[in-house]
């Protein structure tokens, strides 16, 4: 013991002696073994995260690294564990259990904090590091936005390895191109500055509205061309192959081959990871693909782009459910990348991102869009109902002229909304949707006799519309199913084709015919375009029953009218003083953004607020896992309600809706989330089971 007389500087010095002699008399610490192998002499633990996407398991495991895999157990490498009761550790000496797992090697450490025995790493499958931190951290952020296990956004975000392809070397990339002149981005006032800005290395965040019209897969390729000249890489997410295959042949004819990769579903597994790989490596710099593409590794990003953000595929079907949209959002703000969402027409999530200040418009001026946008005409559906000459072919009489005034100079689009558009109601007057006076919900009635609303349950006794004063509801359609024999039969000398989701068309001839087509599934006309387009059963479009059906009818209606050359006409049958079918007359998909965006800030819908779905067999169910759930207290519960069955079938379900205003939406998931892992810990019945959705595309 030191003296209290001993000045700081020895007692210093004689505490230092005491250390060292306590380590000279310690016992050698003996090499690490696991079942007489040894462990790594450096990080002999690896931390692995096993490709079991359930939300309780949502966490690294320890595990051994033995010395016969130290130099390929690196982080990233997708890795084979012993997984199962034991969670992937030796209890007392023996395996509990558990088979062999897939899973990714996240990091290599020195110590675990685990006190007992721990498995060894069975197998490193391969030395390719797939994961990177990039594709990690984003991964994250999206398992944290949508509630949901980073197992399953890894899932989506690495394709399935490939062995033939991954032996074989990736190409060395070529010289970035020249920067591209502007081309058809001279008809948009900030459109060459954009491309400067990309092709000078800055960031710019814009949301474009493509004038109409086939050209803008040839300016969305000269957007990633200009950032490729600044030695960058770019990023282009298209909502289906067809729409993809046409920016690769306008890049492609723009920059020539080697330069990018196109990512889609429809390349086969061994292409598709080959081509992943070359972007993975670095020898691609350029991506061109369908929704799982969000997520290519593109190295030095600096533009990601999205096209026709309205589009339903842009949603991933796979828990989590993320969305193309906010990855990319996502990526350009973790990444420090140029963000730009394009489309004909305009979401209101894109209209927010302008009017917050986050991104800048690129749009056309009056004058343009009018001399490029076909003419619009209208016919409602009482026009229809007194016109004789709709009997042969169930059209009216405008529409039956310009058919015939189309097929004589080429071909004629006729869309027609596909089965399952189901009606809901509206003031008889003034056609005014009905909503909840408590929540704003859609109002519903599906025995016909009691009204209620669709989210709240609330019944509703003394609905009066607050537009026009009327006391009577209509089912705002049921739509005439026209079929292309009937239009045969009105035109009997012209071929009629058609094209949906059974069989989808590419291309047709720059021919007379007539194209019947379900919306989205409209081939593009050779030449200039269609000569017209029948835009038929407008109702069935705008009464689905949901929140988005007047931005989902204008957007279909406007990628359609797209196709038609400047000089053609376009005629909609639906009720001519509705907003979106005004919208479309005006060729003004801002302005209707616009106004929905208002609207629903003033009614606290999406995107204004975050919502999610929580869906059960039962309401008791529903009622219990949110009772459980550490709501944020900003939260508001709506409902549950039944949810609606398919034809003859019973209810699918009982569905609450949870509410947040801005800011609150991480908090919301993550309490989903942690209710969600808690009752999969316990082990849940089946009829007890509930599905949990952040920000789910149909409310209702």
């Amino acid at each position: 013991m030191s003296s209290a007389n001993e000045s700081p500087p020895e007692q210093l010095a004689l505490i230092r002696e005491m250390v060292a002699e306590a380590k000279a008399k310690a016992p050698k610490a003996k090499p690490r073994t696991w079942r007489g192998a040894a462990l790594a002499a450096e990080l002999p633990i690896a931390k692995v995260l096993v490709n079991k996407g359930v939300l309780h398991l949502d966490q690294t495991w320890d595990y051994a690294v033995p010395e016969s895999l130290s130099e390929e157990a690196q982080p990233g490498v997708r890795v084979r564990v012993r997984f199962g009761a034991g969670e992937g550790r030796v209890r007392d000496g023996r395996r509990e259990g558990g088979g062999l797992i897939d899973g990714y090697l996240i990091e290599r450490v020195a110590e675990t904090d685990y006190e007992g025995p721990l498995a060894a790493l069975a197998q490193v499958v391969s030395p390719e590091r797939v994961l990177s931190p990039r594709i990690e951290q984003l991964a994250r952020a999206v398992a944290r936005r949508y509630g949901g296990s980073l197992a399953d956004v890894l899932q989506l975000a690495i394709p399935p390895r490939h062995g033939q392809a991954e032996s074989r070397p990736s190409p060395d990339p070529l010289a970035p191109p020249a920067a591209p002149e502007p081309g058809g981005w001279e008809r948009y006032p900030a459109g060459p500055g954009f491309l400067r800005e990309l092709a000078s290395g800055a960031n710019p965040r814009a949301v474009w509205t493509a004038l109409p019209g086939p050209g803008w897969p040839e300016e969305l390729a000269r957007a990633m061309a200009a950032t490729l000249a600044s030695g960058r890489g770019a990023l282009a997410v298209l909502p289906d192959g067809r729409a993809a295959a046409r920016l690769d042949e306008a890049l492609t004819a723009l920059v020539g081959k080697g330069l990018h990769a196109l990512l889609t579903a429809e390349s086969g597994p061994q292409k598709r990871y080959s081509q992943w790989l070359s972007v993975h490596r670095g020898s691609v710099r350029a991506v061109i693909g369908t929704r799982a593409a969000m997520f290519a590794p593109v190295h030095d990003l600096g533009l990601v782009a999205i096209w026709d953000d309205g589009d339903a595929s842009h949603s991933d079907t796979n828990v989590p459910h993320p969305h193309v949209r906010e990855v990319l959002q996502l990526r350009s703000l973790t990444e420090g990348c140029g963000f730009l969402l394009g489309s004909t027409s305009c979401t209101v999530e894109a209209a927010q991102l302008v009017e917050s200040g986050w991104a800048r418009p690129l749009v056309a001026d009056r004058e343009t869009v009018r001399a490029t946008a076909p003419r619009i005409r209208t016919v409602g559906d009482e026009l229809l109902a007194r016109d004789g000459a709709a009997r042969a072919a169930r059209l009216p009489s405008l529409a039956w002229e310009t058919v015939r005034e189309g097929l004589k100079t080429g071909p004629v689009l006729v869309q027609v909304p596909r089965r399952g558009y189901v009606p809901r109601l509206a003031c008889e007057r003034c056609r005014t949707p009905a909503r909840c006076r408590t929540c704003a919900g859609p109002l519903e009635a599906p025995d016909e006799r009691e009204l209620h609303c669709g989210w709240c349950g609330l019944q509703e006794t003394s609905w009066h519309c607050e537009e026009c004063g009327s006391f009577r509801l209509r089912a705002q359609v049921v739509g005439a199913r026209r079929t292309a024999e009937e239009l045969g039969r009105a035109f009997p000398a012209v071929p009629v084709r058609t094209s949906g989701r059974d069989h989808v068309l590419e291309r047709v001839p720059d021919a007379p015919a007539l194209v019947v087509s379900t919306p989205g599934a409209e081939p593009v006309a050779e030449g200039a375009g269609y000569a017209a387009a029948l835009l038929l059963d407008g109702w069935a479009m705008l009464g689905f029953p949901d929140l988005r059906a007047g931005e989902e009818a204008l957007r279909r209606w406007i990628a359609a009218a797209c196709l038609v050359r400047g000089e053609g006409q376009v005629v909609v049958v639906a009720e001519p003083t509705l907003r979106p079918v005004q919208a479309l007359v005006r060729w003004d998909p801002v302005g209707h953004a616009l106004r929905e965006l208002a609207e629903r800030a003033e009614l606290r819908f999406p995107p204004v607020s975050r919502m999610a779905s929580v869906i059960g067999r039962g309401a008791a169910a529903v009622e219990d896992f949110l009772a459980a759930a550490e709501l944020p207290p900003d939260a508001e519960v709506l409902g549950p309600v039944p949810l609606p069955g398919r034809r003859g079938e019973a209810s699918a379900g009982e569905r609450a809706l949870v509410r947040v205003p801005p800011g609150s939406g991480a908090a919301l998931a993550a309490a989903l989330k942690s209710a969600q892992a808690a009752r999969l810990a316990r082990g849940v019945p089946a009829a007890e089971a509930v599905r949990v959705r952040i920000d789910p595309l149909d409310i209702g």
